[in-house]
């Protein structure tokens, strides 16, 4: 949480950021808070929706034209990107396939019934008399058969497994795209809030210098000043005009960067409506956020779960060498007819009984097939270690970088409460004929550099509390997947 001195101090940067003069900024000072859009105050959603054909090729300038700038909030760009994000829609789809999968492989644990009927016509000679007549004669067959496998090797029971994980993974690998999306479009959005500051910065070094260059010119009507004075004032502004531009252009590719992270129509250009503050605190110490991100990571169950799926294809592949029972019981029958529609014959029956195939030698390929599979268990063994030795690496960093970026929160607070200070007493000695311009563009220089720490630290902090929040996932509830 902000103290009260931190929150005047970062309105007082806006301001000057801003180029807010003192009396608007006793105005401003009542109402501390960024009027942000709530869902209401949003323009409709399809605006921030893709197109619906991916294919969509725009042929026409007004098709890609900027139409309008809309400011969402960092909760709103995550929803929309959860949205929006074309791998997320591919792997909910993968999720419904694995699951039709599963219904297949369980229907093999019940009976099959199968039926056939069969109609065929030829014609005989018979003897009558002097002659042969030729007759024909029609056969009508069926049978009806109940078939149930007993045992099939284990190949019935490994399939079901088998799709049972794949569910587990393709649902885990939702729930990693998922936390990256959230990662993605939180860092987006604070690198579009770090461009914004820098643009504000330039303007409000734009503002110092400018006032600098009138007060050069004044002493040099006075006579208290030199031509060179106003030179080097005009050159320190133009120098600001310069980083002013570039501020600009890089705020433009963030906005687009934002709007490519969270798929977003053609012609809306999103613009941060937050705040720039600390966004959160990290309730937990570095061996507890490397121990829960050894349970909540998905990447890590994800392998466990592989490896579980190559053991059962282990399983699949030495089933194909053992004996395999069906019991069956079936209902058969004829009927002919002859030309004259007489029924000359009719049979039925019925069969019951058991069948056992196994194919005792297959020149070793069942066996070959799984040492396959053990192979690839090991590779899933030692993918494992390597992920988890990355997680740490991971947690270790960003959970350093927020601690360093939380730290130099108060340091750069303090810095741009003294550089004020500063650049307010140079300037008054300047005006007075004792200071030099040169202590003023030093001070005005040391001001930007202290403000954009500043803010660079809270942005700073907060990407690196999101990199840590991501390392660690399934905040806050701690459980492997959610439906999102």
């Amino acid at each position: 949480m902000y103290s009260k001195k931190r929150s005047s101090l970062l309105l007082t940067t806006y301001l000057l950021l801003s180029c807010v003069t003192p009396s608007q900024a006793q105005d401003v000072e009542t109402n501390t808070s960024p009027q942000n859009p709530s869902s209401a105050q949003v323009q409709s959603t399809d605006k921030f929706n893709s197109s619906g054909n991916p294919l969509l090729f725009p042929t026409k300038t007004q098709e890609v034209e900027i139409e309008e700038q809309q400011p969402v909030t960092l909760n709103q760009a995550i929803e929309i990107a959860l949205n929006n994000n074309k791998d997320l829609q591919v792997a909910r789809l993968q999720l419904d396939r694995s699951r039709d999968s599963l219904n297949a492989s369980l229907a093999t644990q019940l009976p099959t019934l199968n039926g056939q009927l069969e109609f065929n016509q030829r014609g005989d000679d018979t003897p009558g008399g002097d002659d042969f007549i030729m007759r024909d004669r029609s056969l009508l067959l069926g049978q009806i058969e109940l078939s149930y496998n007993v045992y099939d090797g284990g190949r019935r029971n490994a399939n079901i497994a088998r799709s049972s994980r794949e569910v587990y993974l393709n649902q885990l690998e939702v729930e990693r795209i998922s936390e990256d999306v959230r990662f993605r479009a939180t860092n987006a959005y604070y690198e579009l809030q770090n461009a914004d500051a820098q643009v504000a910065i330039a303007q409000a070094a734009i503002e110092d210098f400018s006032q600098t260059l009138r007060d050069a010119q004044l002493l040099e009507q006075a006579g208290l000043g030199t031509r060179f004075d106003v030179l080097q004032a005009e050159v320190d502004l133009a120098n600001a005009n310069q980083a002013l531009t570039r501020a600009i252009a890089e705020q433009r590719n963030a906005r687009r960067n934002l709007a490519q992270v969270l798929s977003v129509g053609q012609n809306v250009e999103l613009t941060a409506a937050d705040e720039i503050k600390e966004n959160g605190q990290w309730p937990y110490d570095l061996e507890q956020s490397i121990v829960m991100a050894y349970k909540n990571r998905a990447e890590l169950q994800q392998l466990l779960v592989q490896r579980e799926i190559n053991e059962q294809d282990r399983e699949i592949a030495l089933a194909a060498t053992r004996p395999s029972v069906n019991l069956f019981a079936n209902y058969n029958f004829t009927n002919t007819f002859t030309d004259t529609f007489d029924n000359t014959g009719y049979a039925n029956g019925y069969n019951v009984g058991a069948r056992l195939n196994w194919e005792i030698f297959d020149g070793g390929e069942a066996s070959a097939r799984a040492d396959v599979e053990t192979r690839n268990i090991e590779i899933d063994e030692t993918n494992f270690a390597k992920q988890r030795d990355e997680i740490r690496l991971n947690i270790e960093t960003a959970y350093n970088n927020m601690i360093a970026n939380k730290e130099n929160i108060s340091t750069t607070e303090t810095a741009v409460t003294t550089a004020v200070e500063s650049l307010r007493l140079a300037r008054l000695r300047f005006q007075a004929g004792v200071g030099t311009q040169t202590d003023v563009i030093n001070a005005q220089r040391s001001l930007t550099e202290a403000r954009g720490n500043f803010l660079q630290a809270i942005i700073g902090y907060n990407q690196s509390l999101n990199e840590l929040q991501r390392a660690v996932s399934n905040l806050p509830d701690n459980k492997l997947f959610e439906v999102r």
